[in-house]
């Protein structure tokens, strides 16, 4: 593949599919799960697969460390050598990670233009804003084109994700013990959403059980499409494959979408959603 004359940069937590991400030359900047003693990158010394098996049945419960001005400046010089002329970065949303500010902390480092760009968002949000930005630089589209299409991305982005369980967000300290036991009591269920003006997650739902959580799930998603647009979606999994199939084939029948993704959550962001999480994300063209 010939290399690109602006390079397109995200972090690990974007959940785009190996495929896409080698098919349009978009590099990636690990971030770090640290569990006990280990320091292991995104993706790298460990993989969603096996970070789901072993966060079921480990005592130990991992964190989370951003990348540091220094990986980002590494990922710059490498892009510069191979000919970039600018660079387009994206990053998960600065309300849940300091990855953004080492992002930009890096800028200063190099001597091409870098743009940093805070998607307001983790996962297939950040990774379709990637996206529209990657096929404009295809269509021949400069920096300054690839960062509009994904701010009208993400003007019309829904992500919405089902929790079958609390626990892992009072493991990272999320939330206090007492919401905790309530949960466990009386079998509660979040339902959340992200809001794309502050880039944090925010409630949306409480239910009783799996069945109506992703049943809520899909109706609240699909109020939030404009189905008389093109619709680019994606179904998200904490290693819940046959649920996620099952909802990826509702989505592709009842709403119809231009492009439907399917993707296992990253190790980073499944430290706080733990195993059997669901999530659509999307956006409708404009």
């Amino acid at each position: 593949m010939a290399a690109h004359r602006i390079a397109l940069i995200t972090d690990s937590t974007c959940d785009i599919p190996v495929g896409l991400l080698q098919e349009y030359d978009i590099r990636v900047v690990p971030l770090t799960v640290v569990w006990g003693r280990e320091r292991l990158l995104d993706h790298i010394d460990i993989h969603p697969e096996a970070f789901y098996s072993r966060i079921a049945e480990d005592h130990i419960h991992p964190t989370t460390s951003p990348p540091s001005p220094t990986d980002f400046v590494e990922a710059y010089a490498t892009a510069r050598e191979e000919g970039a002329e600018q660079i387009v970065v994206f990053t998960i949303s600065s309300a849940l990670s300091a990855t953004y500010l080492a992002a930009r902390e890096a800028k200063r480092s190099v001597n091409v233009p870098v743009y940093v760009i805070d998607s307001r968002g983790p996962s297939m949000s950040l990774g379709w804003q990637v996206l529209a930005a990657a096929r404009v630089r295809e269509a021949g589209g400069d920096a300054r084109a690839m960062i509009a299409a994904a701010n009208r991305a993400r003007t019309r982005m829904a992500l919405l994700l089902y929790l079958d369980s609390v626990e892992y967000l009072y493991r990272g300290g999320r939330i206090g013990g007492a919401a905790r036991l309530v949960s466990h009591l009386f079998n509660i269920k979040l339902l959340l959403y992200i809001d794309h003006e502050t880039g944090r997650f925010e409630g949306l739902e409480r239910v009783r059980s799996r069945e109506r959580g992703i049943e809520a799930l899909f109706r609240a998603f699909a109020q939030r499409m404009d189905r008389t647009k093109p619709m680019h979606i994606a179904v998200l999994h904490g290693n819940a494959l046959r649920d996620a199939g099952a909802l990826a084939w509702r989505v592709q029948k009842e709403l119809g979408p231009e492009e439907l993704l399917m993707s296992i959550t990253g190790p980073v962001l499944g430290v706080h959603t733990g195993p059997g999480a669901i999530a659509l994300c999307g956006y409708s063209e404009g």
